[in-house]
This record gives structure tokens, sequence and C-alpha cells, in this order.
């Protein structure tokens, strides 16, 4: 078992040493100890970006065991970065309290042709790989939902709502709700295919399975969060809100609302 005072330091160079200085000192005069591996560590932060805190969860593994926290190392507070590299003390004063609350983030799985899981914290896009449309049979559960054909989908967690999801009107989602949205790209209705022509959620006991019926372009452009999947001839693709869930500190002054209002308002 980890230490609860085992720190780990993610950067997007996976280099101790470009971790500033200050950053190091400050947790070993906290009593924390700082560790190279985050396998040994229950405190997991990654210092950066949003996108330095997806990959942080991605390369750890997506633990449900420890708890995560975003260092923005440009000053700006956005989604997943509560702290500011100029106010380190704001980080240590909320993991050494007390009364620690954590905020849950859902995470979806993603099974590609009946392969091992994938997992996201944001979303999974599935696009055209050819300047095409193409088609996809989406089933609900084992319902045949619609025929979509468009450009392609987006299958956004709570948080991730507000990402590539809102950039095509998809609904912002509060991430106290176990469930998931699915978003179209482009879609094309006519006599021949018929879709929603909005986005919708799933709640977390249905499971999403969309099948690629278009044998030229059964090599769709595949993203999971911020990395591509190294696409080969995929037939099928299923979804379904993990049981691993994302914990990071809960701040009283900055809950998901009032970062959505900062980011977009």
């Amino acid at each position: 078992m980890a230490s609860k005072q085992n720190i780990y330091f993610y950067n997007r160079k996976h280099n101790k040493w470009d971790i500033p200085e200050s950053l190091l000192t400050l947790g070993r005069n906290h009593n924390f100890k700082i560790v190279d591996d985050s396998k040994d560590a229950n405190i997991i932060v990654s210092i950066g970006e949003d996108g330095d805190f997806l990959q942080a969860v991605r390369r750890s593994n997506f633990r449900s065991d420890c708890l995560y926290a975003g260092i923005s190392s440009s000053g700006n507070l956005n989604m997943y970065c509560d702290f500011s590299i100029d106010d380190q003390n704001k980080m240590i004063s909320a993991i050494t309290e007390a009364r620690l609350e954590v905020r849950k983030y859902p995470v979806i799985e993603v099974s590609i042709d009946n392969q091992p899981p994938f997992y996201c914290l944001n979303e999974l896009s599935i696009r055209s790989s050819i300047i095409k449309t193409f088609a996809i049979d989406v089933f609900i559960d084992h319902l045949h939902f619609e025929t979509f054909s468009g450009d392609g989908l987006i299958i956004s967690t709570p948080t991730g709502s507000t990402g590539y999801n809102k950039s095509i009107n998809g609904a912002v989602v509060d991430p106290s709700l176990p469930c998931y949205q699915v978003s179209e790209l482009a879609s094309l209705n006519n006599n021949s295919y018929r879709t929603l022509g909005s986005s919708f959620v799933l709640s977390t006991r249905r499971k999403l399975t969309l099948r690629i019926n278009d044998p030229r372009n059964s090599y769709p452009i595949i993203g999971l969060d911020n990395e591509a999947f190294n696409s080969h001839h995929i037939e099928k693709i299923e979804i379904k809100l993990s049981k691993k869930v994302i914990k990071t500190v809960k701040l009283k002054d900055n809950s998901y609302w009032e970062k959505v209002k900062r980011t977009f308002l």
C-alpha cells in the first residue's frame, strides 16, 4: 500500500528534472514523499494544462484508488487544473485539510472488436478517415436505434461535455450525474438515412454499440481523449460507463459550475 504522503508529479516530458524545484521543496517541507513511479503514489499531480491532466490519468491507468490534482503552468485555471503554479500553498492546504472532500468524475469504457477495454475521461470520437460520409448502425442495449450517416460521432463524459461535444452544440452535463452523451458530427438525413438529429444522454445502465457497415470506410479515425487509436479494420465499438471514477480535490470556491462560468461566461 502506498503511504498517504506519497505524491507523484507528472509532466509532459516525463522528466523529473522538469518539475519546478519549488514544488519539490514545498512537498518535502509538508512531509510528502516524492516518488518516481505513479504506482507508488496515492496523490498524482499533473503540471501543465488540461491535456497534461488527461495524460497523467491515462499514463497512470485511470486509478480509482488515488487522488488526482492539476496544476496550471500558465496560471490559468481551467476544467481539470484547480491550482496555479503561482499559488502552491493552496494545493498543500487543500490536500492536508483534515476533512478532505473529493470530487468524482465519471469515466467511459470502450471496447473495440472485443479487445481489452480503453478508458476515456473526456470523450471518444469516431470520424471518417476519407473525405466522404460513412454509415454506423447505432444500438442502445439490444435495440437498433438508428443508422447514422455523416462525418462521425462523439461520445463524451459529463466533464468532457464542455470540450469537443460543446463545440458542436452538445449539452453541458453536471458530472454528479453518472451518464454519457452521444453527439453527431454533420449527420446526413434523407430518404435513406434518418437520425435523431440531436444529442442524447445514456445512463450508467445503458450500453452503446456502434457497428460500422461501410466497407469503404472501415479504417475510421478514433480519438481517445487527446490520443489517437491506431486504427485497423474495425467492425464494432462498445461503450459503457465504467465502474472507475477519477477523484480530484473538491474546493469550496471552485465547483464544476463555477469552472464552467469562469471558462465560458
